[in-house]
């Protein structure tokens, strides 16, 4: 996702961490961040970011491996991308929060 596609909540509301079947985005209205919803998107969050270290680090061992072969390199970049398109949503969520929370 570009910049220019990157998903922007409606004001108001939380960008989850996950998306709709369709690719689409997902909001959550909210009275507080301790709602249960919240706690289910942080935890979510932290369960993706530690995939993505996990990812991380097997992509880095396998590409130390001058043995392996096309189809675990393809898999290791495809499990990469889906972190990476993870933590770009978690970024964008933060920072719109971080955004709003600023005087």
């Amino acid at each position: 996702m570009s910049a220019a596609e990157e998903p922007s909540a409606p004001r108001g509301l939380r960008l989850l961490p996950w998306t709709t079947p369709d690719g689409n985005p997902c909001y959550l209205s909210a009275d507080s961040d301790h709602s249960r919803l919240s706690r289910l998107a942080d935890d979510v969050e932290r369960a993706q970011l530690e995939s993505g270290k996990q990812v991380l680090a097997g992509a880095k061992a396998l590409l130390a491996d001058r043995r392996a072969g096309e189809r675990a390199v393809r898999f290791a970049l495809t499990r990469a991308a889906e972190c990476l398109a993870d933590l770009l949503l978690i970024a964008a969520s933060r920072g719109e929060r971080l955004s709003r929370s600023e005087p």
